[in-house]
């Protein structure tokens, strides 16, 4: 208690400091101070009035936000990632070309303490419009999917952040059905597993999600040993996200507006199906695919965006057995909402509308999956993905 009410703390702008009478009176001073909890980056398409990767502080316990700002210019940075270590930012740049090669480029950047970026350095990814990344567990390898190149890149990474020699380029290979978006592979997300022994890549244009064992030493992925289920013919599997509990996994199939629950074997790197279910309501008769597939922390909600109909499909999972149940469908208050971002404690939905230039907060109840609207919605031009750094 003496060597406590001796010291000073420090929160915010705010100090408690000898003049405190008691505990309770430090512990108030402390819990009362107000703070940041995080630093929200969101990725854009910049062909049109976006110029790069914008920022903006969000403190989840009030859901108010700071100004958003422009923190890097760079070209169609669609996607980020962060480093597990909080100092260093990814980006894909989902261009055709880079370099005088047909390829997109990824960038590595620098966290400043006010939350800007500073470019580290770019590399050629060795695939055509790059459109998805993550950093592995042990924060040494970026593996990225690249679209048009239909094939998986592996980095290893530097103890600065730099983006070294790149150690992987996986090549898939074969098609679909559909005429229009499946006579070529189309590698569209890349993901480890909770043990972040295996990779799995949804690729739209095959209809396949494939597992590759990393070697997290080396940067390589395991052909021999790959692999993969077949989604039915013309589903085209996009985004891809493993279940809390290390045995499910779900994948939206962004050409049927759909979810499909997955077995997953986590000792051998398999998945089998369970469930597929409409990610729309059943009297919608308009256009729509699917983006982003997300699930709340505890496990018991599935959330997936629809484009067209412009919502996010909000499904209860049982976690036993995979079953799908749509409970509802909430409107974005957007047009577009390809991706959509939610906080780490799923306390909070961010909706990223690129076709209105806006994203939209929600108060998610943990208890019944629903979203309700707050009201706030921030302007940020074509946005794509929204990641939160913990502050």
């Amino acid at each position: 208690m003496a060597l406590f009410l001796k010291t000073f703390f420090r929160v915010g702008s705010r100090s408690c400091g000898p003049s405190l009478a008691s505990l309770s009176i430090g512990l108030l001073c402390v819990l009362s101070a107000s703070a940041v909890d995080y630093q929200v980056y969101v990725g854009t398409y910049t062909d049109g009035s976006a110029e790069g990767i914008y920022s903006f502080e969000f403190d989840d316990r009030t859901g108010k936000t700071g100004p958003v700002r422009l923190v890097a210019r760079t070209v169609n940075p669609s996607f980020i990632a962060l480093h597990g270590n909080g100092r260093f930012l990814y980006a894909v740049n989902e261009v055709n070309q880079f370099d005088g090669q047909p390829s997109g480029a990824v960038s590595a950047y620098k966290i400043g303490e006010n939350g800007g970026l500073s470019l580290i350095n770019q590399l050629a990814t060795g695939g055509a419009a790059p459109c998805h990344l993550v950093v592995d567990g042990t924060g040494e390898n970026l593996l990225v999917a690249n679209y048009n190149g239909g094939n998986i890149s592996v980095f290893r990474l530097a103890q600065d952040g730099s983006l070294e020699k790149r150690s992987e380029l996986l090549q898939h290979l074969g098609s679909s059905v559909s005429r229009q978006r499946q006579t070529a592979p189309h590698a569209h997300s890349i993901n480890l597993d909770l043990n972040n022994r295996f990779a799995a890549a949804a690729d739209l244009g095959v209809d396949k999600v494939f597992l590759y064992p990393l070697n997290t030493d080396s940067g390589r992925l395991n052909l021999a040993a790959a692999n993969s289920v077949s989604l039915p013919p013309g589903s085209g599997p996009r985004h891809f996200a493993f279940h809390p509990n290390g045995t499910l996994a779900f994948v939206n199939n962004e050409m049927l507006s759909s979810l499909t629950s997955l077995r997953y074997d986590p000792k051998w790197g398999r998945l089998s199906l369970l469930d597929t279910e409409s990610t729309l309501p059943g009297d919608f008769s308009g256009r729509n695919s699917t983006a982003e597939t997300q699930i709340h922390p505890n496990g018991e909600f599935v959330y997936v965006s629809n484009r067209g109909h412009d919502s996010i499909a909000i499904f209860r999972v049982d976690q036993k057995n995979g079953d799908l149940d749509l409970i509802t469908n909430e409107s974005t208050r957007g047009r577009t909402p390809r991706n959509f971002g939610l906080d780490p404690q799923g306390k909070f939905l961010f909706a990223a509308n690129q076709g209105s230039d806006s994203v939209v907060l929600f108060k998610v109840n943990a208890i019944n999956g629903l979203l309700s609207a707050t009201g706030l919605s921030l302007k940020v031009p074509a946005p794509v993905c929204v990641k939160f750094k913990r502050l």
